[in-house]
């Protein structure tokens, strides 16, 4: 017989940033414009370097995948603590909780990868100005960008694979509004 303690916890309760009844609908509606705004700026980021052909330059296309980014990792949390707070439901499924931790991994990972992208690009813009467009052709920007992030993909697939090797049978609350 195995000693060790087969009980598994098939859910958790994000116990979020308060208790207090009036509260929640003042945190509801910051997170909610906070996230709305996110999402908006994000969007008309995108939308003007989309459009004006003038900075169609590496250096726009870089942050026109950070802005992408940020929107995916505001994406990632603020939605299911809205939909908790809506609900009073402040239970997750282990699934959900891995799923989370997946994401925001993923997101972060891939945010620092593009910042180091966006160095290594200035870098290369300052130090060698003269073979600038030879080096940083838009073929070779696209593989920066899908190396990061298939980097980042496999680096958090493996976080989180690993994550399902643990037991989590102590205490189901977390003190957060999200899993990490």
């Amino acid at each position: 017989m195995d000693p060790t303690n087969q009980t598994a916890v098939s859910e958790f309760l994000l116990l979020g940033l308060t208790e207090d009844p009036a509260l929640q609908s003042l945190i509801f509606s910051l997170f909610l414009f906070m996230c709305l705004v996110t999402i908006l700026g994000n969007l008309l980021i995108i939308l003007v370097i989309y459009s004006d052909s003038h900075i169609h330059t590496p250096m726009y296309f870089f942050l026109c995948n950070l802005s992408f980014n940020d929107i995916c990792i505001s994406m990632t949390t603020i939605p299911k603590m809205l939909l908790n707070i809506l609900t009073g439901d402040q239970s997750i499924t282990n699934t959900g909780c891995l799923t989370q931790v997946a994401f925001v991994m993923i997101s972060s990972y891939w945010e620092n990868f593009l910042l180091a992208v966006m160095a290594y690009d200035r870098y290369v813009a300052i130090c060698h100005p003269l073979r600038y467009t030879v080096i940083m052709k838009p073929c070779f920007l696209i593989l920066l960008v899908l190396v990061s992030l298939f980097v980042s993909i496999v680096d958090a697939l493996l976080h989180t694979l690993l994550l399902l090797r643990l037991s989590f049978c102590r205490d189901p609350e977390i003190p957060q509004f999200f899993c990490v």
